[in-house]
This record gives structure tokens, sequence and C-alpha cells, in this order.
């Protein structure tokens, strides 16, 4: 069982962002956003939020789980579609109110819940329209 989390308001500012005691700054509903990058290339796969219990599930298991703002519960990544991440890294920023997943993907290696990799996989152009920039896994 990882080690309880500190309580960022215990801690001096100076502390808080440049000292070695992860606090994370969860927002006022209990969430901290967390970006999941692939480990080997960089790439941004997806934006999801964690609350406390689901960051203690990655600490814990090495394994990504999520917070579902929709469905209000906790998911582990890849549970049914076999996208497992694996955590190779996990960061904080200066303030510790983000997270950076530096992951391993298993499966067919997609991130989205529609069929792509990453889930950024449009692009908006200066005229407001989205333009894919990428094809769904397998197609």
């Amino acid at each position: 069982m990882p080690a309880p989390l500190a309580d960022p308001d215990s801690l001096s500012r100076t502390a808080l962002e440049t000292g070695a005691v992860f606090a994370p700054r969860f927002d006022a509903d209990g969430l901290i956003p967390a970006i999941a990058q692939d480990a080997a290339t960089g790439e941004v796969l997806m934006l999801a939020y964690m609350n406390a219990d689901a960051l203690a599930r990655t600490l814990e298991t090495g394994e990504a789980h999520y917070w579902s703002r929709s469905r209000r519960e906790i998911w582990r990544k890849g549970a049914t579609s076999g996208q497992i991440q694996r955590v190779e890294e996990l960061r904080t920023d200066c303030d510790q109110d983000a997270l950076l997943l530096r992951v391993t993907v298993g499966g067919d290696g997609g991130c989205c819940h529609v069929g792509y990799r990453a889930c950024f996989y449009r692009r908006v152009g200066a005229d407001g329209a989205l333009q894919t920039t990428a094809h769904p896994i397998g197609g």
C-alpha cells in the first residue's frame, strides 16, 4: 500500500513547488487532471481525472485508474478493452495540481473510446472547423 498523500495545505509554497513531498492539489470536486502520454514516443494520448482513491490505486498497482465524471465511479483503463496503461513514470506539475502519466499501452495500443490511438485526433482549423488528423485503429 502506498504511503498516504501529503496535505498540500500543510506545506509552504516553496515546499509545495520545489520540495520533495508529493502533495497533489485536488480541486473543489476532489479531482486532479491527469494527462496520459506514451512513454516511448511522447505522444499525448488522453486527458482524464483522478480522485484520491484512483491515484492511490494507480500507485499501488502500477496501472492507470481514473475517475469517470459521467459514471461517477473509478475505472481501470483498459479493463474491458485490453488497452491497459502500465505507468512507467508519474509526474506532477510545479504547483502539484495536474499529473502526467507516462504510460505503455497494452492491447491494440489505443486509448480513445471511439477507436483512435489517442483522443486528440482532431485539429481545430482557423475557421473553427474540426479536421480529423488520424485514422481509427484497424481502419
